[in-house]
């Protein structure tokens, strides 16, 4: 079911150009595209992120599963990855944050922004991955991921 609307909303995103990608008054949603860490074929999923000054979070919930989603185990073996605001593409170096930061950020900056997304760490009885994306520049090729899990 997740891999159904994950390809409804790449389709979305895609068809009307980034116009309807919702995230509430608080964030947004992209379109990130990383390897697929087995296979190394591009792989794309819509997910909400935060600003934070000139770089973007993006966290691991899986809706509160207790494993961590594909798309961020994937993210954790890309040395780059491609972030799609929008129509702007950009080219984007992912940094997995840990230990302290980690917590830091996770309690001042996602939770202080979007208290919300608490249930789904305590529905998933695991400490929720977040990652830093900073930009390297714009994208020479915004290539068409594959929704399918990797």
């Amino acid at each position: 079911m997740k891999a159904r609307g994950n390809a409804i909303g790449l389709w979305i995103h895609r068809a009307f150009r980034g116009r309807l990608d919702g995230g509430g008054k608080v964030g947004g949603v992209l379109m990130l595209t990383t390897p697929g860490r087995r296979t190394g074929l591009p792989r794309s999923t819509m997910v909400r992120y935060l600003d934070d000054g000139d770089t973007r979070l993006v966290w691991g919930t899986g809706s509160g599963s207790p494993t961590e989603p594909d798309w961020f185990r994937n993210l954790r073996q890309a040395p780059e990855a491609t972030i799609e605001i929008g129509t702007t593409s950009t080219r984007v170096r992912p940094e997995v944050l840990e230990g302290d930061e980690l917590a830091r950020v996770w309690r001042d900056v996602v939770l202080a922004q979007l208290p919300t997304v608490a249930k789904y760490e305590h529905r998933s009885g695991r400490t929720i991955p977040v990652a830093r994306l900073h930009p390297l520049g714009p994208a020479t090729d915004a290539a068409a991921g594959s929704p399918r899990r990797d």
